[in-house]
């Protein structure tokens, strides 16, 4: 695995992250870490490789925007002292241009804005010595014409120059639905195209986890080995 045993890791972005996490730090039993993909990474890498020892945390903020994450970018993810940051932000960016208060344009975050950011945000880790993740935004939506999927994807390749130009690790979550609805609809992962559910957060986990190249230790029932 590309992560070393007992690093620590923080995973930061909006609700998708975020999924009910403890506050004021997602760390530590029960649901500390909230019900999503975080939780589910967690659980994967305990279960199933301990000796990984890896410390997640979940900083995660439901309706942010790539700019409202720049604003707490220091205290919660700098400041926490991970190794590597898993940065997944973005479709509130997308989202604001097409909601009820999409006449609200100040609130916007333009591509330019959102690349801008995620560049600065990435170079404050890569100067911190912190390796970054950085996650696409994503639609569960099937139509690739689709305004608010088309839009995604540019702002998914934003994240990809980016992460191409600072040397940061990219996984792309859009395309782990689009391959997964070729054989399923939107409607089986979420129900507004947005938040996923229980399948779906487990799409994230596992593209996350082969993203890093996790490999699960060998399993065995015998009696007396306690190998997981």
């Amino acid at each position: 695995m590309l992560i070393a045993k007992r690093s620590k890791v923080v995973f930061i972005g909006d609700s998708i992250t975020d999924c009910s996490r403890v506050r004021p730090i997602g760390e530590g039993r029960e649901n500390a870490l909230g019900s999503g993909y975080v939780a589910l990474v967690n659980a994967i890498v305990e279960a199933t490789c301990p000796s990984a020892d890896l410390r997640i945390v979940n900083m995660g903020v439901g309706g942010d925007t790539s700019r409202e994450l720049k604003w707490r970018w220091k205290s919660d993810a700098l400041d926490l002292r991970p190794d590597w940051i898993s940065v997944m932000i973005g479709i509130n960016d997308v989202w604001r241009r097409f909601h009820h208060r999409r006449n609200v344009t100040e609130d916007q975050v333009s591509l330019e804005e959102y690349e801008d950011t995620l560049d600065e945000l990435v170079a404050s880790a890569n100067a911190a010595g912190i390796k970054v993740l950085l996650l696409s935004p994503f639609v569960i939506e099937e139509n690739a014409s689709d305004r608010m999927r088309l839009l995604t994807a540019a702002f998914g390749e934003a994240a990809k120059r980016v992460s191409a130009r600072r040397g940061a690790m990219f996984v792309d979550i859009q395309r782990v639905f689009d391959r997964y609805l070729l054989d399923s609809y939107p409607s089986e992962l979420s129900a507004d195209r947005v938040h996923p559910n229980l399948t779906g957060h487990m799409l994230i986990a596992r593209a996350w986890l082969a993203a890093v190249g996790f490999e699960p230790e060998p399993f065995s029932m015998k009696e007396g080995n306690t190998a997981l």
